[in-house]
């Protein structure tokens, strides 16, 4: 758990959203795809989202 918390402070990302993310998808995920939930794909994903939001809509 200190491992986890530790990468996604690294990573740039709050430990606790970062928590709060993961254990509010874990029991819905399929267990193949878990790697999706590591500290630097969940930063990833962030990160595209909050870019996402600042761009302009396309007509």
């Amino acid at each position: 758990m200190y491992t986890l918390l530790g990468t996604a402070k690294l990573n740039g990302i709050n430990p606790q959203r970062y928590l709060r993310h993961v254990l509010e998808r874990i029991a819905e995920h399929p267990s193949n795809r878990i790697d999706e939930l590591l500290p630097w794909v969940v930063a990833a994903q962030w990160a595209d989202e909050a870019s996402a939001k600042d761009m302009p809509l396309a007509a």
